[in-house]
């Protein structure tokens, strides 16, 4: 699916959307190491943007994103709208992402 068939939207302007194929996700559960957790806190002594904490966040999305996708493509959907990101801590150092959209077949104007 083309990054430019999914949208934060609830349209995609220029398309017409002629089928709702449904609520697609992805969902990745992260935990930080003990190696990202020493260089987290020593990043945090000095302050300003703590890096390793950012990169495991953007890789988690990623993944998080790539798999809704999959899903969406997998239903016969062309495209994503309304997608948004939800994060839960499920305990000390672990953290599920979730990617969520509708996703429709969408056909140009």
């Amino acid at each position: 699916m083309q990054r430019s068939m999914v949208t934060t939207c609830l349209e995609l302007p220029g398309y017409k959307v002629v089928k709702n194929v449904g609520i697609v996700r992805g969902i990745t559960v992260r935990s930080r190491s003990v190696v990202g957790n020493f260089f987290g806190m020593v990043q945090a002594i000095f302050g300003g943007n703590i890096s390793i904490y950012t990169n495991l966040c953007e890789k988690a999305r990623i993944e998080a994103y790539e798999i809704m996708c999959k899903q969406a493509a997998k239903n016969g959907a062309n495209a994503i709208i309304g997608m948004r990101y939800d994060a839960t801590e499920l305990m000390a150092g672990v953290t599920e992402v979730l990617c969520y959209g509708s996703a429709v077949v969408v056909v140009p104007e």
